[in-house]
């Protein structure tokens, strides 16, 4: 025993009592202490040094200096592992979150549901999803919180259906939903492929979260318009919105993206001046402004366009890179490149997406050169190309016919840049050659391809097969999509155009008869058309619109005197076996000539006139607006699914090249 002792006790004042000392113990300064007490007492204090030390490190950013002290101290608390697996995400060290973890596990903490989530969170963040299923599995204690960091790291990773069978674990062992697992699970939906099956989990979780009462949460109901957005169910989404009791400005900006995203552009327009009139105090932010522009670039409304271009300005919002993108795509869909360009240009930071945005812009008019010429100067300032900037400038070569120029860009992805070719690059290709009349090659590509040809790249080979009249190559494509696509009729109108070009009738009736059969009808064609910053909407032979018969009455008058002039109608475009008077007739009524007529109707001298075409422009009618332009002396720009077609004075900027 070792002691400290204090001088010697003073005498008691006089009458004092010796009983205002217990007896039973010595004075405080005399107690003996056990060495082991102190060494206590001493580890202690040492510990939460420690603890602190290592927390200060992470949070200036010395992982490797903390992980050194890590080695020397078993006894660690919460918060200095909560700081060490957030310092190793920052450092994206999978090596070193490893070391953390089997620290915490050494330490007893592999059990504490908090740093269970922070566990799942990091190795989310640094791509790992074995060690998130791992430290899931390896979890016993699992709360709502666990459960939600596993949902929101397979959603984020893209394994939605995982995480949809996951809820359905989730929902045996009792453990109820809170409004974070709802969004994750509904965003699970949302990103995997659209097919029936999905959709029906998805309103399997909606009637969940009906019966739970979290139909009064504005996030999960938001969530839910998205979901029903982004599988296609548009009549869903809206039920939704409507009946949603709160919305705020992502509520609003959901619904209006949905409507832009599933070719409800006029729709999205009028949702957005809703959304002015009826919430004074909600402003529309940039992802509201993203989707407006999108429906603005796909209807050609360049008028209106313009009022949001100077909203944006007056709202600070021309910062952002993804609404200055979106103008910029805005203007080239309105036919104009030059105020793109000049967008362009002013950029003080330009980002991958920005080059993409401008080399596509060029492509889609049909400046190939131009768009080959941005993509290597893009290059050139040290912008790595993404897979991205491959589609747009492959797609570029593709309405250009520079086909050499297409088979360099293709080669270079993988060998200069280290792009591996995606669908979308191969279908971009197939359309490169196929419209170049190199159809054999192009059926090559395709058997050659490492990964499975789907939807988009036989489609394009069908596409091609109707421009040449092709019908061995056209029949095994369309065989192709029959399987892949079932329900999708453009695939079968594609096939009767090719047999109606080359006078097979009775196989035209019998994929008339297979449409019929499967409950499919060929989607109508509609135009839209800007006058006086009011679009005006027309639909392929509709008798049902008011202008139809004064419109119709003008085509007649104007088709007459054309064919004074040299004009001759293309009726091959019509799949049925009539006499030609009747053919006539019926290519007359197409939504863009009866846009074309309102336009000539209520523009003045000098005004171009812009439509836009929901399917692609057929023959008969670009002859039409081709001699159009000349008759009347009107500049006319029509941008159909494909591309743009800039008429003038009898000529198109596609070179025919359609």
């Amino acid at each position: 025993m070792w002691a400290f002792h204090c001088p010697q006790t003073p005498q008691l004042p006089p009458h004092s009592s010796s009983r205002l000392l217990p007896p039973s113990k010595p004075p405080i300064c005399c107690l003996s202490l056990n060495p082991s007490s102190t060494s206590t007492i001493s580890k202690n204090n040492n510990n939460h040094m420690n603890n602190g030390r290592i927390q200060s490190l992470c949070k200036q950013g010395h992982l490797k200096q903390a992980l050194q002290l890590l080695s020397a101290e078993p006894n660690l608390n919460q918060l200095t592992y909560e700081l060490l697996l957030l310092s190793c995400t920052r450092h994206h060290s999978l090596s070193d979150a490893r070391s953390v973890h089997s620290h915490l596990v050494d330490n007893g903490f592999d059990q504490d549901p908090f740093l269970a989530t922070k566990l799942i969170n990091m190795y989310a963040e640094l791509g790992s999803i074995d060690h998130v299923r791992q430290v899931f599995d390896k979890t016993r204690n699992r709360t709502i919180y666990v459960w939600n960091a596993l949902f929101r790291s397979l959603t984020l990773a893209g394994h939605g259906e995982e995480v949809l069978d996951l809820y359905r674990r989730m929902n045996r062992t009792g453990i109820p939903s809170d409004r974070f697992t709802y969004t994750y699970v509904l965003k699970a939906c949302a990103a995997s492929n659209c097919s029936s099956s999905l959709l029906n989990r998805g309103k399997e979780i909606h009637g969940h979260i009906l019966r739970h009462g979290y139909d009064v949460n504005v996030h999960v109901m938001t969530t839910l318009v998205d979901m029903y957005a982004r599988l296609g169910c548009v009549t869903y989404a809206s039920v939704v919105f409507r009946e949603m009791g709160v919305k705020n400005v992502v509520s609003w900006s959901a619904m209006i993206a949905c409507y832009a995203r599933n070719e409800m552009p006029f729709e999205a327009l009028e949702l957005f001046r809703e959304m002015m009139i009826e919430t004074h105090d909600t402003d529309p932010n940039s992802v509201t402004m993203v989707s407006v522009l999108q429906a603005c670039a796909a209807l050609a409304a360049l008028e209106q366009g313009k009022l949001l271009h100077g909203y944006i300005l007056r709202r600070g919002l021309n910062s952002i890179l993804p609404v200055i993108s979106a103008l910029m795509i805005m203007y080239a869909k309105c036919g104009k490149l030059e105020l793109g360009q000049r967008l362009f240009d002013q950029m003080d930071k330009k980002d991958v997406v920005s080059w993409n945005s401008l080399i596509s812009s060029y492509g889609v008019h049909g400046f190939g050169e131009k768009a080959i010429q941005i993509f290597e100067e893009m290059i050139n300032r040290g912008v790595s190309p993404s897979p991205i900037s491959f589609i747009s400038v492959l797609g570029a070569c593709s309405h250009a016919g520079l086909v050499e120029e297409g088979k360099r860009l293709f080669e270079s992805m993988r060998r200069d840049h280290k792009v591996l070719p995606g669908v979308e690059h191969y279908a971009c290709m197939v359309d490169l050659l196929g419209r170049a009349n190199m159809l054999e090659e192009a059926a090559k590509i395709i058997e050659d391809m490492r990964i499975e040809p789907g939807p988009r790249v036989w489609g394009s080979l069908l596409g091609s097969c109707r421009i040449h009249c092709n019908v061995e190559l056209a029949e095994r494509a369309s065989k192709r999509l029959f399987k892949l696509e079932p329900t999708n009729a453009g695939n079968y109108v594609l096939l009767a155009d090719v047999y109606a070009e080359a006078n097979m009738w009775d196989e035209v009736k019998r994929v008339r008869k297979m449409l019929e059969a499967r409950g499919l009808q060929k989607i109508p064609g509609r135009s839209w058309i800007e006058v006086k910053r009011k679009m005006h909407s027309f639909v392929s032979v509709d008798e049902f619109n008011q202008q139809f018969e004064e419109l119709h009455a003008f085509l007649l008058k104007l088709c007459s005197e054309m064919k004074e002039k040299g004009y001759v109608p293309q009726t091959k475009v019509v799949l049925y076996d009539l006499d030609e008077k009747e053919k006539e007739r019926i290519v007359l009524g197409h939504s863009e000539k009866l846009a074309v007529a309102f336009g000539l109707i209520n523009t003045s001298k000098g005004e171009t006139i812009r439509i836009t075409k929901n399917l692609r422009l057929c023959e008969d009618c670009h002859s039409f607006t081709k001699f159009i332009s000349k008759f009347a002396n009107k500049e006319i720009l029509v941008r159909d699914v494909n591309r743009f077609h800039h008429f003038r004075d009898g000529v198109c900027s596609c070179g025919d090249y359609l």
